[in-house]
């Protein structure tokens, strides 16, 4: 007996969904070529005020010396100024990508993955990718429940792609 596979035949093209782990390792790939620039982009624009990295080594050493407790007390505060800008950068940034490239950021695009329309599996437009986005927020929370369910579904589905109903495909 074959083993049923995440194909699914579209009106006219066979779909291959994504699953969770390449989708992982495409947000990895990400988080190196766009998250962490802009991060280092955003700090250096601060001045370092967005946070206190020397404050964070200290919360990490109390932590490590068996002081959860106190280390949660010295956690650095970040400034919401910077914070936000951040945010908006990496959210735009992002959006920009899945625009340019057809659904793909660096790491989707690497891998060969793109996010269409989970209907007609077009481009998604610009409200997609807006809700897509911050439901990325929402599939975080608790535990990143949201986008653990691309492994139980067989649609590879995680809560972000319902709610803007996108799915992510094997190009």
């Amino acid at each position: 007996m074959k083993k049923e596979s995440n194909n699914i035949q579209h009106p006219t093209v066979n779909i291959r969904y994504a699953g969770f782990w390449v989708r992982f390792l495409a947000s990895w790939i990400d988080t190196l070529v766009l998250i962490v620039p802009i991060g280092l982009i955003v700090y250096l624009l601060s001045g370092g005020a967005w946070l206190d990295f020397s404050q964070l080594s200290q919360s990490i050493a109390l932590a490590q010396s068996s002081a959860p407790a106190d280390a949660l007390q010295t956690m650095p505060k970040a400034s919401m100024k910077w914070e936000s800008l951040f945010e908006l950068l990496v959210a735009g940034v992002t959006i920009v990508f899945w625009k340019r490239w057809a659904g793909a950021t660096p790491g989707k695009k690497l891998l060969g993955i793109h996010v269409v329309d989970a209907a007609s599996c077009d481009d998604i437009n610009n409200k997609q990718a807006i809700i897509r986005y911050i439901g990325y927020i929402i599939s975080a929370i608790p535990l990143g429940a949201g986008f653990l369910m691309v492994g139980l579904r067989k649609d590879k589905r995680a809560l972000h792609d319902l709610l803007a109903e996108t799915v992510v495909i094997y190009k």
